[in-house]
């Protein structure tokens, strides 16, 4: 007889203290681990400050739910709650570390009887810890462990099987680790990412855990919390002994942790629903997540970016352009749940898109496209998803890239929403096409130089220019001039914005002054004016600072690089420039040469 669903009101240290052959299992089908600091730091404040009460009643962490069916054997698959469950075990490491800390400091101390007391409670609660890291509270294992730490190499306490996650690895790695410096050495240390955001989450709440927080604490605050995070805090677990059942309130509950994601609900689904072998849509998923998170740390595109793009191929390859459309999770979940019904094709969609993203994001028109809208990319997916893999190359998408450049920059220049017929409504429509492969390249650019020259003049477009005074323009002339100069350019995300003639530092005053301009305000709408910008390498902006341009632009300064240094086409152009002072004229002159230039691009004159 199939059991029925048994809530269980449990201390935490008695819910994560598991029997010898069992372990906890993250689920194939679970989200990856999500918490932030600002999250654990509410934990700590909730704990911390019932620890100062002394009351009886104990404090509620809210609901975990977990699947014990027969099936599983020694496995709990921990349905809801991991977010926490796991942040619960990455608090007791820290604890764990410092109680021993704190023991080895007193060991070394006069063993009079007024420290005799602490000193047993201390141990206690390391010894409970220990107990639950090595799965046996037996005072000779936890010897055993104290003397030989590779014991712990035989224990697994939490097995992360999700498709979803980057890093499982690490929270087993942090759970063996004899020290904080052992485990910092072995986490997994994320490419192109500098300081704490080179970690996972995982090392990151552990290291905010022993550094930020239990290391502060004095003897006798870190005994009281370790004895009420274990003994006074509880969480409701409601076991279920049904596979079905389990996932059903996976989709439907979410007790306190963090909402469900789009991505979370429909790869679930997309799971329960594949009957074939589980591995083949697991392994299709991780390459998938596997991509998603390379394309993410390079800001290009997200898994949420690419459910979103792939609703809107579907849509516009059902004809429809209804500008109204629903959530992303009402689209996969209601309105085309069919696509659901088949996992590997849908996620082949996704991996399509994905992967045309990271073909392309190297190419210098799509980076000066990706610096642009981000509704941009939306449509963009449109048009890649009409080529196979290897038929795309820059010259082949490249008109089309011009052609959302040319209307996602007056997008730029505008004070016209997005959401507005000029710009929404038409690529709505246009999707249509941007899907339909038998559409040709002549016509879709057709189509976008006749609704530009439709909806905007000329003269309009080069008044915004003249005024422009933010950043994203400057990598629209550099690729311009470069193109008309037949120059090649690309950039890099260390390239900075030079201002020519300096918008702050110690000659300010005087360029300023040489200006012929008393009003701070019209010196600083020159000064960041499209006329005084160009692309510069960080290093190189960083040597010449605020230098005057004589010097920035001829010569090495102390042996540091100038212009001549630069690889980008206008740094070089302007060693070239005939006079050793760039004012107010020069500025003015040289921004309606840019006003001029991206106007014709606009208008594809």
């Amino acid at each position: 007889m199939t059991k029925e669903i048994e809530p269980k009101q449990i201390f935490i240290g008695d819910y994560l203290k598991l029997d010898k052959n069992d372990r906890f299992v993250i689920p194939e089908y679970q989200r990856d681990y999500s918490w932030t600091l600002s999250q654990c730091e509410k934990l700590w404040q909730d704990v911390e400050s019932f620890s100062v009460l002394d009351v009886k009643e104990p404090y509620f962490f809210g609901t975990v739910i977990t699947d014990r069916s027969e099936k599983h054997k020694n496995e709990i698959h921990i349905i809801d709650g991991q977010q926490r469950t796991t942040t619960f075990l990455l608090l007791l490491k820290a604890l764990q570390l410092q109680l021993q800390e704190t023991l080895d400091t007193l060991e070394k101390l006069p063993k009079d009887e007024i420290e005799k007391p602490l000193r047993k409670d201390l141990e206690r609660s390391r010894d409970t810890i220990l107990g639950i890291f090595l799965k046996d509270d037996e005072v000779e294992e936890i010897l055993k462990l104290l003397n030989n730490w590779d014991l712990i190499k035989e224990t697994v306490l939490v097995e992360n099987k999700s498709m979803n996650e980057q890093y499982g690895t690490d929270l087993e790695i942090i759970l063996k680790s004899k020290s904080f410096t052992d485990a910092e050495s072995k986490v997994t240390k994320i490419p192109k990412k500098q300081k704490d955001n080179k970690y996972s989450n995982f090392f990151r709440n552990f290291k905010f855990f022993y550094k930020d927080k239990v290391c502060k604490l004095h003897q006798i605050q870190l005994n009281k919390f370790a004895k009420t995070f274990l003994k006074k805090c509880q969480i409701i677990e409601i076991r279920s002994w049904q596979v079905e059942q389990a996932i059903q309130m996976f989709n439907s509950l979410n007790s306190t942790g963090l909402p469900l994601a789009d991505a979370d609900i429909i790869s679930a689904k997309m799971y329960q629903n594949y009957t074939g072998d589980k591995t083949l849509f697991l392994e299709k998923w991780k390459e998938f997540k596997s991509l998603i998170s390379d394309l993410e740390t390079q800001d290009i595109v997200s898994i949420d970016s690419i459910l979103q793009q792939v609703m809107y191929i579907e849509r516009a390859t059902d004809k429809k352009k209804d500008v109204n459309i629903p959530s992303v999770r009402n689209y996969y979940l209601v309105e085309k749940e069919e696509l659901l019904n088949s996992p590997l094709d849908l996620c082949d969609k996704f991996l399509k898109i994905a992967k045309s993203w990271d073909k392309i994001s190297d190419y210098p028109s799509v980076k000066v496209l990706l610096k642009l809208n981000e509704n941009a990319k939306i449509f963009f997916a449109s048009y890649l998803s009409t080529f196979e893999l290897e038929e795309i190359s820059e010259p082949v998408i490249l008109q089309v890239t011009e052609c959302f450049l040319r209307l996602f920059t007056i997008l730029e220049l505008s004070e016209t929403v997005y959401s507005s017929t000029g710009f929404k409504t038409f690529l709505f429509e246009e999707n249509v096409k941007l899907v339909d492969r038998t559409v040709s390249v002549e016509q879709l650019c057709n189509d976008f130089s006749t609704h530009i020259n439709n909806y905007w003049n000329e003269n309009g477009i080069k008044e915004s220019i003249l005024e422009y005074q933010n950043n994203i323009l400057v990598y629209l002339n550099e690729y311009l001039y470069a193109k008309k100069e037949n120059l090649p350019f690309d950039f890099d995300k260390s390239v900075n914005i030079e201002h020519i003639m300096p918008s702050s530092g110690k000659n300010k005053d005087a360029i300023q002054e040489m200006a012929g301009i008393n009003d701070k305000e019209e010196f600083n709408e020159l000064v960041n004016a499209l006329g005084n910008k160009i692309l510069l390498e960080a290093n190189i902006n960083k040597s010449i600072q605020d230098e005057w341009f004589r010097l920035k632009k001829t010569k090495s300064i102390k042996d540091k690089a100038g212009y001549k240094d630069s690889k980008y086409p206008i740094a070089q152009s302007l060693t070239n420039f005939s006079g050793d002072y760039w004012g107010k004229d020069e500025i003015e002159s040289t921004t309606k040469k840019i006003a001029a230039r991206i106007v014709d691009f606009i208008f594809a004159k």
